[in-house]
């Protein structure tokens, strides 16, 4: 649930559903009648920037519509880039 990114400045990333299946939430979110993104009944299961992002098709994993053109699994958006020391 506490994860210490030691690549990016040792922040502190505190994930409570972590462990939680894509089911679990989905049922979490119709009992509270919680508010969510339209996009993910469009097949958007995961959303970044407007044209980084495209609904996946049927077996393709949750993350794929996200920088699509990208090979491999460490896709990156830019945000969590490595830190370089100035010294």
């Amino acid at each position: 649930m506490f994860q210490i990114d030691h690549g990016h400045g040792d922040i502190l990333k505190i994930n409570p559903i972590i462990n939680w299946t894509w089911d679990q939430i989905q049922e979490h979110i119709k009992k509270h009648d919680l508010p969510y993104n339209s996009l993910l009944d469009k097949g958007y299961p995961s959303i970044g920037c407007e044209p980084c992002t495209r609904p996946i098709k049927p077996g393709e994993d949750i993350r794929a519509g996200r920088w699509w053109w990208e090979q491999g699994e460490h896709k990156e958006c830019g945000l969590h880039i490595e830190r370089k020391n100035e010294d």
